[in-house]
């Protein structure tokens, strides 16, 4: 049986934490930020989590990781 390779894609955006979840950028922070609130604007610069629901299908992009 070959080894699963890393889907590098994913691999660039996402990083582990150190308990194993997967820590992601937010969407919506790319640009027409204009008309966005300061404060939106600033949790979007937070990172985040890798949903629950999300983990089985990110763990198989990333078995490496």
């Amino acid at each position: 049986m070959p080894k699963i390779k890393t889907n590098r894609a994913a691999a660039k955006r996402l990083s582990r934490t150190g308990s194993g979840k997967l820590r992601r950028h937010k969407a919506s922070a790319g640009h027409l930020m204009e008309h966005k609130g300061k404060k939106q604007k600033r949790n979007l610069r937070k990172g985040t989590l890798v949903a629950k629901s999300d983990m089985k299908r990110m763990n198989r992009l990333l078995p490496n990781l």
